[in-house]
């Protein structure tokens, strides 16, 4: 198989090696079109959360591509002293670790819906760069697809919590109590307002801080105040609680900046961006605790999310199957589709002289030969795959000449 994959996450290493890879969208666009004028490549999609960074390619047959070599030159980084925390997958193994991703299966935060809106993110730009190719297009179809299955099909525990929740949760069962608290949020974008929400759903009373060229255009969660991004660091002293979550490249909190500052009450300071939005150094201010994305453990499964995992693996197994059904057979599919729905339209004219002798009035008999049309059309396509599947693809390639050879002869 052709597809793979090649990135960073999570599981292999902390922020401050996650953040040396992470991609603005505008690197995005230019890194979609380096790989894409690389020799052998097909198609690409370039992912870049908060959580991973991983590059997806679809090349030529049996090519294995140095994807890894390739990530490390779009950051400027050296591959000996950061392969360590690089993973490449390819084939039926990349396909797996794709739909089991975009499901929230391999999220920090298990469940989590925020990774299906920034795979779908990272799909829609790689199509406006005309980066895709139909394989990375039915993968990634698909792949949403699942996804959408798995959420509405389960109800986990931990689902639809973002990672200020998981935060605030954690903070909470330490017997901190966000009541009546003041609150700052750096950042209006979707971590921000999520942010905003769940301190303000504590209790907590919370200004957002936007840009001062955008504060006319800009909404903000109801219940919360406003000041001017710049104001930042004046309205920190009288705050107990700042997250900072915004996609900036940039450090939004710089230690001279919290130091001059010259604090004389606790202060927590949750840093919920990649790259982070804070500089480390300013944990080691008197009066500040500082968290990162990586600091809030995820907390244990119970038995009733392990029976809901399996549901799920049946699932991701179902959509896997599909998708290699297509790949192995995707030169056919066309074929497969024109001769089902040939049977189809043969069966129902046959049925034809038996269908008038019915009590049957003209919506009812129509009705009819639809459903038949279309359940003969389903059973011709399931037993193309079916021979496919027994006895192999260039079989169903004589069959389907065969099938084709009988319709034109008629």
């Amino acid at each position: 198989m052709s597809i793979q994959m090649a990135g960073i996450d999570h599981g292999l290493a902390p922020v401050p090696i996650r953040e040396k890879f992470s991609f603005t969208k505008k690197a995005q666009g230019e890194a979609l079109q380096a790989l894409r004028s690389r020799t052998g490549v097909s198609g690409c999609v370039v992912l870049s959360t908060c959580n991973r960074t991983e590059l997806w390619v679809n090349g030529e047959e049996g090519a294995q591509l140095p994807l890894e070599e390739w990530l490390c030159q779009l950051k400027g980084l050296s591959l000996p002293e950061y392969q360590r925390y690089l993973v490449k997958r390819s084939g039926a193994e990349a396909v797996s670790h794709l739909f089991r991703l975009t499901s929230g299966l391999k999220s920090m935060i298990l469940g989590e819906d925020q990774i299906l809106t920034q795979v779908k993110d990272a799909w829609n730009l790689a199509r406006e760069e005309e980066a895709t190719d139909q394989v990375t297009e039915v993968l990634f179809r698909m792949a949403l697809t699942v996804g959408k299955k798995v959420k509405s099909n389960l109800q986990m525990s931990t689902a639809n919590t973002s990672a200020i929740e998981h935060a605030v949760g954690y903070l909470k069962k330490q017997g901190y109590s966000f009541a009546g608290r003041e609150c700052l949020v750096i950042g209006n974008g979707e971590m921000g307002r999520r942010s905003a929400l769940a301190l303000a759903a504590e209790g907590a009373h919370v200004t957002v801080t936007v840009r001062q060229y955008r504060s006319g255009v800009v909404e903000i969660p109801e219940g919360c105040e406003r000041i001017n991004y710049g104001e930042r660091l004046d309205w920190i002293p009288r705050c107990d609680v700042i997250v900072s979550a915004t996609s900036s490249p940039n450090t939004t909190i710089k230690y001279a900046d919290i130091a001059a500052l010259d604090l004389t009450e606790d202060k927590i300071f949750i840093d919920l961006a990649v790259p982070r939005d804070i500089e480390a150094e300013v944990g080691t201010l008197p009066h500040v605790t500082l968290f990162d994305i990586d600091h809030f453990p995820v907390c244990p499964q119970s038995p009733k999310l392990q029976r809901q995992l399996e549901v799920a693996e049946g699932l991701l197994r179902e959509q896997q199957e599909e998708f290699f059904n297509w790949y192995e057979c995707r030169d056919v599919i066309p074929k497969i589709q024109q001769l089902g729905q040939a049977s189809a339209e043969d069966v129902v004219w046959r049925m034809g002289k038996t269908l008038k002798k019915l009590p049957l009035s003209a919506e009812e008999r129509s009705v009819l030969e639809a459903g038949a049309e279309d359940a003969v059309g389903k059973m011709v396509k399931k037993l193309l795959f079916a021979i496919r599947d027994e006895a192999g693809s260039e079989t169903l390639r004589r069959c389907l000449s065969v099938w084709e050879n009988v319709y034109h002869e008629c």
